[in-house]
Formats: structure tokens, sequence, C-alpha cells
């Protein structure tokens, strides 16, 4: 096995920096980033679509590659928390971020809600896929994406942790998902179910970040 320091892991590590610099102005086919970069085919699409994996890039819609989650996350947590916080203000419920990371969701950024019950994770809080409403939407779960089909947004009561409720909606960049927008709230509070009673909220918060997203990445 490679130490940290072989030159097998040096030359892993220079090709993934060569692929990185290919795709920094503009995206790319894999047949491209070999001619940026002069890896092989092959080689270039191995490496690219573990990179996916691991978030340093995305496909687009016609499978080129493109800078990935980890180089807009910063951007996107400044976008995300005025609308999170204005989303809390007008429900009374916490607003959270989510993104994917193998098959578990992180929370980017969380706005609490100011009421004694309440549903809430802090920042940086890791939970396995696809457990509650986020997590059925960024693992795709078929239900799922027929309901954000159906209404925009997917919901969970007590799927995740009994007594809980919530609904998210998907935030986008370029027709891939990057991130959802979560609303949580103690059941006792909802009136007929999260997504009836919060999910256009929460559409609307999800569409506002993905374009102001979209605005702000070159």
């Amino acid at each position: 096995m490679s130490s940290p320091e072989s030159p097998a892991s040096n030359r892993t590590l220079e090709r993934v920096a060569a692929i990185l610099d290919a795709v920094n102005l503009s995206s790319a086919s894999a047949s491209e980033l070999a001619r940026r970069t002069g890896l092989s085919v092959s080689t270039a699409h191995r490496l690219a679509l573990s990179m996916v994996d691991y978030g340093f890039l995305r496909r687009t819609e016609s499978g080129d590659f493109r800078l990935g989650q980890r180089f807009v996350q910063s951007t996107l947590e400044k976008i995300a928390l005025p609308v999170l916080t204005g989303l809390r203000d007008a429900t009374g419920e916490s607003a959270q971020l989510w993104i994917r990371r193998g098959e578990d969701r992180i929370c980017l950024v969380t706005v609490d809600s100011p009421q004694e019950l309440r549903a809430t994770l802090p920042a940086g809080s890791r939970l396995a896929l696809p457990a509650g409403s986020s997590g059925r939407l960024l693992a795709n779960e078929p239900e799922a994406l027929d309901e954000l089909e159906a209404h925009g947004w997917v919901e969970s009561s007590g799927r995740r942790t009994p007594g809980l409720g919530s609904v998210s909606a998907p935030v986008c960049l370029r027709g891939q998902t990057l991130a959802t927008v979560c609303l949580a709230m103690p059941l006792a509070r909802v009136q007929v179910s999260p997504g009836t009673d919060f999910g256009n909220a929460v559409a609307a918060a999800a569409r506002r970040i993905s374009d102001d997203l979209e605005q702000a990445t070159p």
C-alpha cells in the first residue's frame, strides 16, 4: 500500500490538481479533460468520477464535469443564512440546510426556532440517509422524487424521530441538486401535515437560494 508520501500518492494528487485546474473556468467532458490534462481518457474519467463522489466535481445534465460542491459551499452558506432566517421568522420553526456526503447528510446551516419546544440540530450534524425529509430527497428515494414532482416538496412525519416532522425542498445549480432546505418542527404544532402547512414556504426559500447561487457562481 502506498504511503501518503509515496510517488504514487503524489502522482494521484498531481492528476487531481490538474483536473481541478482544467475545469476552473469551464466545464469539460472526459475527453476534454484528457486533452487539457494530458491524461488518458480512461484515467481522466475514472478520477473525475471519484472526485464527484467526494464533492470536488459535479456532473452537468450533459455529463460534463464542473467544480463541485466543496468549492461553492462557502458561497452557498452565505446565501442560505438570510433566507433560512427569513423562513424561520415566517414560520416559527427551525430551518436548516443539508448536503449529501456519501451515505450520510450533513447540516451546513441551522437557524433554530425561538420556541421552547423545537426541533434542532447543530451545524455539522451528520445523519444517515434516507431518514427524514431531507434524507429521502438527498438519497433520491423514488417515492420522495414522486412527491417532489407532485408538490414541489418532500415531507416526513416521525420517520426519523417520533414526535418530530419536517418538510424539505432541493437547492439546485444548473440542474443538479446541491443541498436541501429543511423546516423541522414538533408534530404537536402541525395542523394538517408538515408539507401541507409549510411546504410552499420551504420550496420558495429553496428556489430563492438556487436563484441567488446561480447568479453568484460563474
